[in-house]
């Protein structure tokens, strides 16, 4: 494996940390800032927002550019964004950051993995993609508790202060260790022809699945510290190490996941998606003590990332044609979840219902996903999808 991929997955690592780390800073942004927490909470939404919009836009706009001036141009603006949200005191300009923040986020994402597929065969691609991902689940392992604890004794500013440090020396890694052999080619892609799969209804229908899977896991994930110390009875400082059990379950999930989803795809979807809705169902229950929500949040961990390698593996399966945007707007369903589930937590957390009611919709969401999934099965076992070849492996 190239060298040079393995700093993309370092860049990941700081992008995830970026994205995932607000689970754990909610409370105290609230309090600095004179807002609710679920309006705190709408913050990972603008991230969401950013990088759905982001995504499909700057993967077409960065079709024809040199792949490493780009990627360090929107780390630029990545690490801008956070040093703006680090200096105001006005939320809507931290608003703003976080949206500017994503839509670099997602640029990378979409010119960064099309990067790492083009420095291997074609039979090193998936591992490629995984040490990619892999950046993700670090962050969620190491990133985001280090970044609550950090909030903790320094204030949640200092947690984007670290970040823009760490955009910046993987800048540093993709400008001196990617190959500039890894720009563009000379024809570029062909947009009219990717845009053509999206005529087959099981595309849009896979993207559906996706959204709703990360809309149910980040209806919950997005407000774990309160959900933690406020219903669950714990103090803060138990937050970073229940984010980083968060992290490790993510990162087995993910790991057996992947080894699944090639051959078993539907199989990992049910097992997965079953396994989030079910878990959530229990942490929504009056559960207290640390030993069984450090349980829950482990079991939530392994489970929402186990499906995340079969969701991709789908998308990329149906859309085989047009590998440059599936992976776009693949990012983008994931990302429409990730708005759609803190908002609607949020909602339920200002009606009343407390906490517990985002484990709830969290469920609720997983189970309709598993409604698509079922359509997803039996639309791929008819005879036209069957001499289409695309049944679920991208192999």
């Amino acid at each position: 494996m190239p060298l040079a991929v393995y700093v993309l997955g370092m860049t990941a690592f700081a992008l995830g940390t970026s994205e995932f780390m607000l689970a754990g800073l909610l409370p105290d942004i609230a309090s600095d800032l004179g807002v609710s927490v679920p309006e705190a909470g709408l913050l990972v939404s603008a991230f969401a927002v950013g990088m759905l919009i982001g995504a499909p836009l700057l993967a077409v706009a960065t079709l024809w550019l040199p792949r490493r001036a780009t990627m360090a141009g929107l780390l630029v603006v990545f690490v801008l964004g956070h040093v703006l949200g680090a200096v105001t005191d006005v939320y809507g300009v931290l608003f703003a950051s976080r949206v500017v923040s994503a839509l670099a986020c997602a640029g990378f994402w979409a010119v960064g993995s099309a990067t790492a597929i083009s420095l291997v065969p074609a039979d090193r691609r998936g591992r490629a993609m995984a040490v990619m991902v892999g950046g993700l689940t670090v962050a969620n392992v190491l990133g985001v508790p280090a970044g609550a604890f950090v909030a903790q004794h320094f204030g949640w500013r200092a947690v984007l202060w670290c970040v823009a440090v760490c955009a910046l020396l993987t800048m540093a890694g993709v400008l001196t260790l990617v190959p500039e052999g890894s720009n563009t080619t000379g024809t570029g892609p062909r947009l009219r022809a990717e845009l053509r799969v999206y005529a087959d209804g099981r595309v849009w229908l896979a993207l559906v699945t996706t959204a709703l899977v990360s809309a149910g896991i980040f209806a919950a994930f997005s407000y774990m510290a309160p959900l933690l110390t406020d219903a669950g009875g714990l103090t803060e400082a138990w937050v970073p190490g229940m984010l980083a059990l968060f992290g490790v379950g993510s990162f087995i999930g993910i790991t057996l996941g992947g080894r699944f989803a090639d051959d078993h795809p539907f199989g990992t979807l049910y097992a997965g998606t079953g396994a989030v809705a079910a878990v959530l169902a229990v942490m929504a229950l009056p559960v207290s003590g640390a030993v069984p929500l450090a349980v829950g949040v482990f079991l939530f961990g392994l489970a929402g990332f186990a499906v995340s390698p079969a969701l991709n593996a789908r998308v990329f399966a149906l859309a085989d044609g047009a590998p440059t945007l599936a992976g776009a707007t693949n990012v983008s369903a994931f990302n429409l979840g990730n708005t759609i589930g803190p908002w609607l937590g949020g909602l339920s957390i200002d009606a009343g219902y407390g906490y517990p009611s985002v484990c709830w919709l969290g469920a609720g969401l997983s189970v309709a996903a598993l409604g698509t999934v079922g359509v997803s099965a039996a639309l791929s076992r008819t005879p036209t999808a069957r001499s289409r070849s695309v049944i679920s492996s991208p192999r």
